[in-house]
């Protein structure tokens, strides 16, 4: 199979103090070629990979980095970090002309440090969700950080990406997690120290998260851990409409009660998932290391029936879980209900990847708004791809909000339809180009979770404040003189 892809020559070599350490065989190359978004899905099915690296580095220490930073300043090459290669914005693929070093930190995934008193964990920058998780359970501890991508993608990614897990509420966002940081660029070492917080002027850590491999690489990070919880609880409420089942979201949210689980799905996405066949709902669950949890479902489920729900009964287990990963289906326990989209939501990116042969693009994307903007926006996007989807015969389009916030919500769509063989890159970029422009229109911002890569890049500058730009841009000069490092990601390159 591999004999029958389309890449091209390696165009560099490596030097001897990385030859240990390098790869240019062909399989390594193609499978840091891409990430997980439509575009890079459809050209692997097509055995197409415009985007191969000419070596693989996968380094072990921060000391290799110098020599890769070195190798790629000397042959005018881009060195792209590669992570656990979920994106799907197009954030691992340079398509310049440039050769090409991709650096995969896979090896670096040692829990380094743990500190049980103020319960903070270091560890490296290459770990999974999985092998993170295996390591802090010897602890009786979690990172409690559970996204879609969780058993590819890595601790270095997240942080880079700025990532958002499974959780709707709380710590939820890679941000909120991260208390120290150590990220090597072209420049130097980039390291932050811990506190519990700080005044001290803007804050170091915030200006690596989300950087995206453009100003250098993270190689660890010291996070916020949670004792593995022991107590859950989990209901479901129904709706005829979907303004009920979000006013109830609202409500909930806006009570302060901080549930794990707060999601609301619309028709098409309940059906979808098994969860109703013509109702929309409103998923909540609620989960404590130390304490029972009745009175906070209760003041839940009251608040969702006072908007016209009607509730399942809530369902109770205490116990530590034995899975690594509580988003995991499970065949019997918490309630038929959560594990049936439990089990969907964990299945969607391996099922709209098989769809592609079949020429059906499915896709999804995600924002963020203020309570007293959605409806108009949900109206907005909505219209906007039905005329985009018309041209092909329609489409199908389903929401739910994969987060929720006391000003607002994170609304995520999923459209699908017929895909025009040989021509879907330019179907898809015409239906991204019109929900990008109509989320701008609306007032939502053009990724909640998702990074802005190479595909966001354009909404993202209209987004930011101008003077912003101008201050990355400086600050990637300093880091990175040579350029070297993720071109086009966040600054569009001088």
């Amino acid at each position: 199979m591999l004999a029958a892809v389309r890449v091209r020559d390696v165009r560099l070599g490596v030097p001897p103090a990385l030859a240990h350490r390098a790869s240019s065989a062909l399989h390594d190359r193609v499978m840091h070629a891409g990430g997980k978004g439509y575009r890079d899905v459809l050209r692997a099915f097509r055995g197409e990979f415009p985007c191969t690296p000419d070596v693989v580095l996968y380094l072990e220490r921060d000391e290799d980095l110098a020599a890769a930073f070195e190798l790629c300043a000397r042959e005018g090459a881009a060195l792209v970090p590669f992570g656990g290669g979920t994106s799907v914005t197009s954030g691992v693929t340079y398509d310049g002309q440039r050769p090409i070093v991709c650096v995969d930190l896979g090896k670096m995934h040692q829990l380094r440090d743990v500190d049980a008193v103020s319960r903070l964990v270091r560890i490296e920058g290459g770990a999974t969700g999985p092998g993170l998780e295996a390591q802090l359970a010897a602890h009786g501890l979690s990172l409690r950080f559970y996204p879609q991508s969780f058993e590819l993608s890595t601790l270095g990614g997240w942080i880079a990406t700025r990532a958002g897990g499974h959780f709707a509420t709380g710590y939820t966002h890679i941000d909120e997690m991260v208390a120290g940081l150590r990220m090597v660029s072209p420049s130097g070492p980039f390291e932050t120290k811990v506190f519990p917080a700080s005044g001290a002027g803007p804050d170091p850590n915030r200006f690596v998260i989300g950087s995206e491999g453009a100003l250098g690489i993270i190689t660890e990070a010291t996070l916020r851990a949670f004792r593995r919880p022991t107590y859950r609880a989990s209901a479901t409420v129904f709706f005829a409409e979907l303004a009920g089942a979000v006013d109830a979201a609202r409500m909930v949210v806006q009570a302060g009660l901080q549930p794990s689980n707060c999601r609301v799905l619309d028709r098409n996405e309940a059906l979808m998932s098994g969860v109703s066949a013509d109702q929309c709902a409103l998923l909540l669950g609620f989960e404590s290391a130390d304490h029972e949890l009745g009175e906070w479902m209760d003041r839940a489920l009251k608040l969702a029936v006072r908007q016209g729900g009607h509730a399942e009964p809530a369902r109770y287990t205490r116990g530590l879980s034995k899975r690594r990963n509580s988003i995991a289906p499970k065949a019997r326990g918490l309630g038929t209900t959560t594990d049936t989209w439990r089990a969907s939501f964990l299945r969607g990116p391996y099922l709209q990847s098989a769809l592609v042969p079949y020429s059906v693009m499915v896709d999804t994307f995600e924002t963020a708004c203020v309570w007293s903007r959605f409806e108009a926006l949900d109206r907005e996007v909505r219209a906007a791809l039905a005329e985009a989807m018309a041209p092909w015969g329609g489409g199908m389009v389903s929401l739910r909000f994969s987060h929720v916030y006391p000003d607002g919500p994170a609304p995520y769509y999923t459209f699908g339809l017929r895909a025009d063989r040989g021509r879907e890159i330019e179907q898809h970029m015409s239906i991204k180009r019109a929900v990008s422009d109509a989320l701008a229109r609306a007032g939502g911002t053009i990724t909640h979770h998702h990074a802005v890569g190479r595909l966001h890049q354009e909404w993202y500058e209209a987004e930011r404040p101008a003077l912003f730009g101008d201050v990355l841009r400086a600050a990637k000069r300093v880091l990175d003189p040579a350029s070297i490092m993720n071109p086009g990601v966040l600054v569009r390159p001088e």
